[in-house]
């Protein structure tokens, strides 16, 4: 589908800088940064969700009550500072959105809470993807809620479940987790009370009439499958006169809460004695909500989850009332102008994405009173080939595609054969890309994500019977069937909607090659059952079906949209991608484990493309959810040029660190696969000054971590559901034995020895696709902290605290320093460059072009330009043209090939005959380097103009050249 030309939004970020905001890092102490990030040379603060999330929330992305700011990170007021600061500098708030789930785990809930407690009546089912009819016929008009650590009878006659009362309201305690009870459950503990005092009190007593008259209207409260909407009214106005008035009477009663306190304390049980726990069991048999074990969640869950997270349900933002719900507040800032832009979270989770955005635009055009466009970019993977609907209302995604379009270029492809044949020698293991995930999916789909498949298949079944061709098929086939397809899914989604005729060639095309590669992994399976299933996702309807039928078909296909993006994320990022890692750079969100880089010709090409039809989005190099951070991304890079070099140092470091293995059953731990990560990983955050004994403790606490969270993501060997803890131990021990400061740990001193050889290289590659992100068409977006080095692995390790004071302390000392000219600071800057004042001083000096140059750089066009000379294969360099101004950015790559462990790789003794080749519209006389002041000019050479490289490149092996007339 060809990009149909829209109007620009009335705002367009010249570059965002992500803030993570919670407990530990306020609204106000992000006002307290912006003077900082304004001298840096950012647009816009892109901040995380604000909105009230579960409490202690260091993300945010666990809402739970979306009308209300997260009070622990500020108020309106201090909301309102933060923005007129911003717009004091000219800056603006991209606010991050969250439209597919919301934290079901705290009672802050009130929607859930309400769900819990009247069931499909309440008025906000509807907000929750709830199945009120699943196949287990027990869990009718019930939401099962596996919460539980252990089976439901242990937990129960273990005391872990009680009644509880609370201010005219009883409860259930869960392990010191309230529950609702439902109002018309509350007689099982109030009656005994009320036969209790009659004889107490007597039957005309006042307050024995007031407790009948209670009971009275409990009974008369409308059931949780009631559908008469006056009723469901009427239910949510008397039961809270009835909490009132059940207050009242037990503050103006003690006779009352005593026998009440007595009612409530026999139903909770007493321990050892079973029987004791029957009216117990019967009240909660009657809630509308099933208590179980968490592990019951894989097969019988009958709501539909984020991924495979119990505490987090998906709400259903394509219900009109649900959609205005969800928003209000942040139209409400983006009507008052401290909004000005939109992230949205995971946009493969919602039904209908163009519907959604479409509103989106709508709803902020409202806000705004005005005609422009709201600037909206959501976070979408896009894989392979795969191009971003051109239907969508948004400026483009928020930069994952770029991410691992820029990091490929780092990756020398010419060595992919031996780095393979290493690991494999190393390891043990080399599966191909396509079993992996595939293996990896499947996994996914037979475990965590088994009941949502169990859903689907039973939704098929259905379909089947519609016509006597496929009336046949059975359930168990049908499951089976579709299991293989979404495992062998190529994509995370289609994007077939309800009012499609049939799918758009794209998804046809995905369709297709998903079924021929099920079928091709299924020999065995009667292919026309294959054929069955692609019939009804092409939409091709048999005749004599009536529309309720096709309304069925349809329905079931968007459900199933809904979950391929899950087992997809599940299957490859968090499982495949902790699996096979001859390079873990390229396991990223994002990336794609079948490419082993990417060749110039593919990066400018991309780049052509989003220039011409997403030119205002997000480009990214590190994020909240990456797997690693640009910088230890860009020093892994460096391994794929000395792979004989890095083989040799692995296996040397094995055998020093034999002794420190645990005897594990068949072999030993760590096996061999996870040695290999913890070298390679430990290889990317080494930092560039050598930790004292205070930060080796720090950092050896940081891997067992991150080795323990990649064992349970790989479930090989562990897992969450599943920890071998046994296996686990073994692992901590052998990191913290491997990194024991002491001088018989000859391993250490090895390791010292090789990062220092490499760690040179990996800086140049940082500041290189630093410099290649700020001048792509695109919003460059930085990752909080990241202007200076940042060696930092998954989360949470990527979300540590940032130290502004110290950052702020080197952009000061920056510019005092560059007055007495840029030359002797570059000189000074790369003879040290541990304290990141070196990556600093390039991405403000950068950013600050960019937006002195702002029109040039957001709409000019993109020139892909060549090298030619000894060195052209360590260049790469684009121009970006409008009218008769020009930028070139052009920078290095490979530096260990050109010897950066033993030099800085600048000026003519390197670069020699090295240049660039200018087009004739680019062939100006002289260029100024926006880093170093210094001017270069062009020369003919062979009837050609050229750019001298080792001009350039005289005193960095990166350069932002300003054409001057």
């Amino acid at each position: 589908m060809a990009q149909q030309p829209r109007d620009d939004p009335s705002h367009i970020p010249s570059s965002t800088y992500r803030l993570q905001l919670n407990r530990q890092f306020t609204f106000l102490q992000a006002a307290e940064v912006v003077d900082y990030l304004y001298s840096l040379g950012i647009d816009d603060c892109y901040l995380s969700p604000f909105l009230m999330a579960a409490p202690g929330s260091l993300h945010g992305y666990d809402v739970t009550n979306p009308a209300r700011l997260n009070p622990e990170i500020g108020t309106r007021d201090e909301l309102r500072q933060l923005s007129e600061r911003l717009k004091q500098h000219g800056m603006g708030i991209v606010a991050d959105v969250v439209p597919n789930h919301m934290c079901i785990d705290n009672r802050a809930n009130e929607w859930w809470w309400d769900v819990l407690e009247n069931g499909p009546s309440s008025p906000y089912a509807r907000y929750f993807d709830i199945n009120w009819n699943p196949p287990k016929r027990d869990l009718v008009n019930k939401v099962l809620l596996p919460i539980l650590g252990d089976q439901y009878g242990k937990i129960l006659e273990d005391q872990q479940i009680a009644v509880t009362y609370e201010s005219g309201a009883f409860s259930a305690s869960v392990n010191h987790k309230p529950l609702p009870l439902a109002p018309r459950t509350w007689s099982m503990m109030l009656q005994p009370a009320a036969d209790a005092l009659k004889e107490r009190l007597g039957e005309n007593s006042e307050h024995v009439l007031e407790l009948e008259s209670i009971l009275t209207a409990l009974s008369h409260l409308a059931p949780p499958d009631e559908k008469d909407a006056a009723r469901i009214r009427e239910r949510q106005r008397e039961k809270e006169v009835v909490r009132k008035r059940l207050a009242a009477l037990m503050d103006s009663s003690g006779a009352v809460q005593e026998e009440i306190e007595k009612s409530r304390s026999r139903i909770n049980g007493v321990k050892g004695d079973a029987r004791s726990f029957d009216r117990l069991e019967q009240v909660l048999a009657q809630q509308s909500y099933r208590l179980s074990f968490w592990r019951v969640a894989a097969d019988e869950i009958n709501y539909r989850r984020f991924f495979d997270i119990n505490q987090l349900a998906a709400i259903r933002v394509e219900d009109p009332e649900v959609f205005q719900a969800v928003h209000v507040l942040l139209f409400e800032l983006v009507k008052e102008g401290i909004v000005d832009g939109l992230r949205v979270d995971h946009s493969d989770g919602l039904l209908d994405p163009a519907e959604y955005f479409q509103r989106m635009q709508t709803a902020c055009m409202s806000a705004r009173e005005s005609p422009r466009r709201c600037y909206i970019v959501t976070e979408k993977i896009l894989v392979g080939n795969e191009k971003l609907r051109s239907d969508w209302d948004i400026e483009g995604t928020t930069g994952y595609d770029f991410l691992s379009l820029v990091n490929g270029i780092y990756v020398d492809r010419s060595r992919r054969r031996m780095m393979q044949r290493f690991y494999l020698a190393f390891t043990g293991s080399s599966p191909s890309c396509d079993d992996l995930v595939y293996a990896s999916k499947r996994l996914i789909l037979q475990t965590s994500m088994s009941g949502e498949l169990s859903v689907l298949a039973g939704k098929l079944d259905k379909i089947s019977e519609q016509h006597r061709w496929s009336r046949d098929y059975t359930l168990a086939s049908l499951r089976h069937v579709l299991r293989e397809t979404v495992a062998c899914f190529p994509i995370y989604r289609t994007y077939i909607t309800y009012r499609a005729g049939r799918p758009d060639p794209e998804d046809e095309r995905h369709i297709r090659n998903a079924i021929t590669l099920a079928k091709r992994r299924n020999q065995s399976t009667y292919g026309s059952i294959f054929d069955f299933l692609q019939s009804v996702l092409l939409l091709e309807d048999p005749e004599g079906i009536d529309q309720d039928q096709r309304t069925e078909r349809r329905e079931f296909i968007m459900s199933l949209q809904q979950f391929t993006g899950p087992v997809m994320a599940k299957g490859l990022e968090d499982t495949a991608f902790y699996r096979h890692f001859p390079l873990s750079s390229l396991n990223e969100v994002g990336g794609n484990p079948r490419h082993y880089g990417i060749s110039l010709a593919v990066f400018h090409a991309r780049n052509i493309e989003r220039g011409r039809s997403w030119p205002h989005a997000l480009l990214a190099t590190s994020t909240h959810d990456s797997k690693r951070s640009e910088d230890v991304r860009a020093r892994i890079n460096v391994l794929s040029e000395i792979p004989g070099e890095w083989y040799r140092a692995i296996r040397s470091w094995q055998a020093l660190n034999r002794p420190h293995k645990a005897p594990g059953g068949e072999s030993e731990v760590p096996a061999p696969v996870d040695e290999y990560l913890f070298y390679q990983s430990l290889a990317g955050v080494w930092p560039l000054r050598d930790p004292d004994a205070g930060e080796l403790e720090e950092l050896t606490a940081r891997m067992q971590a991150y080795m323990r969270k990649a064992l349970r993501e790989a479930k090989v060997r562990s897992s969450w559901i599943n920890p071998n803890e046994v296996y686990e131990e073994g692992v901590d021990r052998f990191v913290r034995l491997s990194l024991d400061p002491g001088p018989q740990n000859t391993f250490l001193k090895e390791f010292r020895e090789f990062v220092e050889r490499i760690k040179a290289a990996g800086m140049w590659n940082s500041l290189s696709q630093t410099v290649l992100k700020i001048a792509a068409p695109g919003v460059p977006d930085f990752y909080q902290g990241t202007e200076v080095w940042r060696f930092t692995l998954v989360d949470p390790d990527n979300r540590r605290p940032v130290d502004y004071a110290r950052r702020r302390e080197l952009l000061d000392d920056l510019r005092d320093r560059q007055s007495k000219g840029p030359v002797p600071l570059i000189d000074n800057l790369t003879r040290d460059p541990a304290s990141g004042a070196i990556k600093l001083y390039i991405t403000s000096r950068a950013l600050c072009f960019r937006k002195s140059h702002r029109e040039l750089l957001a709409r000019g066009s993109y020139v892909a330009l060549r090298a030619a000379g000894e060195r052209h294969n360590h260049v790469i360099a684009f121009a970006r043209m409008l009218g008769r101004r020009a930028a070139i950015a052009v920078v290095g790559r490979f530096f260990m090939g050109l010897g950066a462990e033993r030099v800085l790789p600048t000026g003519r003794e390197m670069w020699g005959d090295t240049v660039l080749l200018l087009r004739r519209d680019l062939s100006r006389a002289a260029f100024r380097d926006v880093f170093s002041g210094v001017t270069i000019t062009t020369v003919e050479r062979d009837g050609k103009t050229v750019l001298p490289l080792a001009e350039a490149f005289a005193h960095l092996p990166v350069a932002l050249l300003e054409s001057t007339e």
